[in-house]
């Protein structure tokens, strides 16, 4: 029999919720508030926790973040219960690690469906586990290369979809993976003291990113967001840490990728502080293509504020230059397409 911990400061909702459960063959163990709720789930170990999110004491933000942080409770499956229902505050808790988010009103359904499948995943994630530590020695053996890495990823990783202008993560939220991209673009971005926002680098299709600590205990430096439809596989950074602990190749590799990446900023920061608009903007031009495109000449599909906050101009001050390049036949502009014609001639800018 699997035990739930149902964290409910409503008597009544809490009674009501641990009799239904109990009724489909579940041991619940209940709490009224969440700071009692976080000392049930380390003395307990529950199977999963079911948590309401506004309460006394502790909110459920917070109780996610306690267990999130323990070794003995920070892999129990994690499920919201809540009447808020708007969008940020769903983000807000899958962000911070929730693994589902169930309003209320509910149905007996809605619950048990959400349980059950989280405890599926649970038993199935748990399964490959195993399975990979029991093949660690095989498996690690194999991974020489970064290609190596990557494949493993792919083949041992958990996927993620996310649409466009949807975040990854946030800035200071936990970071529990390292992710491959195989489609689409992300970029990561920091604000500055004024709230002008900074895009630290870009990534495409075989692309690693979220590696900025491999320390599970430091958050994510910087933001993530989709440019476009995104599809991403993440390992947590503990089967990494098995993996570098045995592969010292690999942890050369990417500490090399990560200075070059370093490096990157760094002269995106000179370009920034030193180069003209209208080279600012002709390497901004040439970097989204490069990182969006098979082929340079392809029609590139961006906004305005994302070219001008990775060139570190304004957007008008962008457009002005970019509307330039058009009549010197360096590019063309149909709505949001920008299309280079003359590709070494916007090189010799840059």
């Amino acid at each position: 029999m699997k035990t739930i911990l149902l964290i409910e400061d409503d008597t009544v909702l809490r009674e009501n919720t641990a009799e239904l459960l109990e009724l489909s063959n579940y041991k619940v163990i209940s709490a009224s508030n969440g700071k009692v709720g976080v000392d049930k789930a380390k003395s307990v170990l529950p199977d999963i926790i079911v948590c309401d999110i506004m309460m006394p004491e502790l909110d459920g933000y917070g109780v996610l973040n306690a267990i999130s942080k323990n070794d003995d409770t920070k892999y129990i499956p994690f499920i919201f219960l809540s009447a808020k229902t708007e969008r940020q505050d769903i983000r807000k808790g899958m962000n911070l690690g929730a693994d589902d988010y169930v309003t209320k009103p509910f149905t007996e359904d809605d619950l048990i469906s959400a349980i059950e499948s989280r405890l599926a995943k649970t038993a199935i994630l748990k399964e490959k586990r195993e399975e990979s530590l029991n093949n660690l020695t095989t498996e690690e053996s194999e991974i020489r290369t970064l290609n190596d890495f990557k494949n493993y990823i792919n083949d041992n990783g958990e996927e993620f979809k996310y649409n466009k202008d949807d975040i990854i993560y946030n800035e200071g939220d936990h970071s529990n993976y390292i992710f491959l991209i195989t489609k689409g673009v992300i970029k990561c971005h920091k604000l500055d003291e004024l709230g002008k926002e900074l895009t630290t680098a870009l990534y495409k299709e075989d692309d690693l990113f979220g590696y900025l600590s491999f320390n599970e205990s430091i958050t994510y430096q910087e933001t993530a967001t989709a440019i476009k439809d995104v599809e991403i596989v993440g390992i947590l950074k503990n089967d990494l840490k098995n993996i570098l602990d045995s592969n010292h190749k690999i942890t050369l590799d990417l500490i090399e990728l990560l200075t070059n990446n370093l490096s990157d900023v760094k002269e995106q920061l000179l370009q920034m502080a030193y180069s003209s608009v209208n080279k600012k903007t002709a390497a901004t031009i040439l970097k989204f293509a490069e990182k969006m495109n098979k082929k340079p000449e392809d029609p590139l599909t961006i906004s305005r504020s994302d070219l001008a906050s990775v060139a570190g101009i304004a957007t008008e001050t962008l457009i002005r230059s970019m509307t330039h390049f058009k009549k010197q036949g360096l590019i063309a502009i149909e709505g949001r397409n920008i299309k280079i014609l003359e590709l070494q001639k916007l090189k010799d800018i840059y």
